[in-house]
């Protein structure tokens, strides 16, 4: 899904109205609605839950208005906090906050500092508090009584990490988010989810200030996806399952293993024989028909022993146990490489120079797809002008902030801060594939295009994560090819992440193993098929 700016959404709105005939009153009782649901499927139960919604003066307020009247009508304890004059609310808000007041619910105009400070005690004391204060349309920073509102709501939640509240949730945007991207001027709410509407908004997906955001659903109000793609100019794209329709996501009854192409993993050393593993058991639970695990002699017993399901090579070792030079002499690497559909170089295999020199040559006369990632990346510090991929040679790098910071000689600070830009730079400069891991990992194609994914959380940020990734692209190239290579590497990532969301579900993430990534990755798919399935 296309990712829009603030005038492109407001063209949208305005094009479902007069192109099919959804009165915009509609639109923002459908945009309401999704918030309550949101906040009803948080709770479970939300009979007596005490909700506190804040509303601003416009449209946002209006949806807020809306969640509150399907919270209250669910059983919710919800209680309404308008930040502006009543006389102030037009149009849709208006009549919302009209039939707000006719249910006789509770109510609280907020004007200044001391009537927000009278109201504080009650809404820090909520389980659930519902931000509708400032949404697309806000221009520069929020200021005033607004900034002092948001600041107090992220020292309660200590940023939305502490146990209480139980649910900070954005309707449509966190206030005080600019919806282009640019970076925040003032204070922004920091919110464990946002409801957003229709289609996501590029401040959400690729701002500094997007960990802000929190989980993030978009779900549709009714306008239809042809008229976002019609409206739409940015070449940023979503992550989402409609996005993975065309792929051959179902197998055929009478597949084989060689169907689904046989993926060759460089990896591993004396004393990192882990990342092997690990990259090894992605690929497999990632649908690979075969995989062989390239691994020094000396690790290979260990790496063997760990999963029946694929093959391994013994590569000759240095004295530190890496993979040495020698495996170039007499076209023993060209053979290991025979028959295989893509190549994936680097968890584990260590900084020794002679192994750097051989990551590097074996990348320059690959014929395969090439996917580089952890010390296959770190060889080509100070080398990067052999990272540039000739054509006809499709090479994708998967770099966390602080790898490419080493590639392109800065910070990793300077990298977070510019990460689609300092991504589509060296997508554009080394003429390969980026995918730069973190929050939202990005794929960035020479081209330009761009998918952003917002799939997992924080049981990603643990040691092994980077290595099943890697052998998850490099079984999903062995089953798709590279046709369409930006987009199955994308699915790569979205399954990735929708993994460890699985693999939480009844446990906390911070001790979520990267093996239990891998073996969440056919459940992911499956999730993946099932919605695909139901639109139809």
């Amino acid at each position: 899904m296309r990712a829009l700016t603030a005038a492109e959404m407001r063209d949208v709105d305005r094009l479902t109205t007069e192109r099919f005939g959804v009165p915009s009153q509609k639109l923002m009782e459908a945009a309401g609605r999704r918030v309550a649901d949101a906040v009803i499927r948080e709770l479970g139960d939300p009979v007596g839950v005490r909700v506190a919604v804040l509303c601003g003066k416009g449209n946002n307020g209006g949806d807020g208005l809306v969640a509150a009247r399907h919270l209250k009508t669910a059983g919710a304890d919800a209680a309404v906090f308008l930040f502006g004059r009543l006389e102030e609310m037009k149009g849709e808000a208006g009549e919302n906050l009209r039939r707000w007041r006719e249910s006789s619910a509770p109510l609280t105009v907020i004007g200044d500092s001391a009537a927000w400070g009278a109201a504080w005690k009650t809404v820090a004391t909520a389980a659930v508090i519902v931000d509708g204060l400032l949404g697309t349309g806000v221009r520069g920073s929020a200021e005033g009584l607004l900034a002092q509102a948001i600041e107090d709501i992220n020292r309660l939640s200590r940023n939305a990490t502490a146990t209480w509240p139980r649910l900070i949730l954005a309707v449509d945007m966190p206030s005080g988010l600019p919806s282009d991207g640019q970076e925040a001027a003032g204070p922004v709410v920091r919110v464990h989810r946002t409801v957003t509407f229709t289609a996501p908004k590029l401040g959400q997906l690729i701002s500094r200030d997007a960990p802000a955001v929190g989980a993030l659903e978009v779900r549709s109000i009714g306008s239809p996806g042809a008229l976002i793609e019609e409206i739409g100019k940015s070449t940023v794209r979503w992550c989402e399952p409609e996005e993975f329709a065309a792929l051959p996501l179902i197998r055929a009854s009478d597949a084989h293993k060689g169907t689904f192409g046989h993926a060759l993993l460089v990896c591993g050393s004396l004393g990192k024989s882990g990342a092997a593993i690990l990259a090894g058991r992605g690929a497999l639970r990632a649908g690979a028909g075969l995989v062989t695990v390239a691994v020094p002699d000396v690790a290979q017993p260990v790496v063997a022993c760990a999963q029946a399901e694929y093959m391994t090579e013994a590569l000759r070792a240095t004295e530190e146990g890496t993979a040495s030079l020698a495996n170039l002499e007499c076209g023993r690497f060209a053979h290991i490489e025979e028959g295989k559909s893509v190549l994936a170089i680097g968890p584990g295999l260590g900084t020794h120079p002679e192994t750097q020199q051989l990551v590097r040559t074996v990348v320059r006369q690959a014929k395969l797809p090439v996917i580089l990632d952890a010390d296959g990346l770190n060889a080509f510090v100070g080398h990067t002008e052999e990272l540039r991929a000739p054509e006809g040679q499709v090479v994708a790098i998967t770099p966390h902030p602080g790898e490419l910071a080493r590639l392109i000689g800065c910070s990793s600070r300077e990298v977070q801060s510019e990460r689609l830009k300092t991504a589509a730079q060296a997508a554009r400069r080394w003429n390969v594939h980026v995918v730069l891991k973190g929050f939202h990992t990005l794929v960035v194609t020479p081209a330009g295009d761009v998918f952003v994914n917002t799939t997992g959380n924080a049981g990603l940020a643990k040691g092994g994560s980077g290595d099943v990734l890697t052998g998850v692209l490099a079984g999903l190239t062995a089953q798709f090819g590279t046709d369409d290579w930006s987009r199955t590497l994308a699915l790569g990532i979205y399954l990735h992440g929708l993994a460890a969301e699985l693999g939480t579900q009844k446990t906390d993430c911070s001790g979520l193993l990267a093996g239990e990534v891998a073996d969440s990755l056919p459940a992911a798919r499956l999730r993946l098929v099932r919605e695909l399935q139901q639109r139809g």
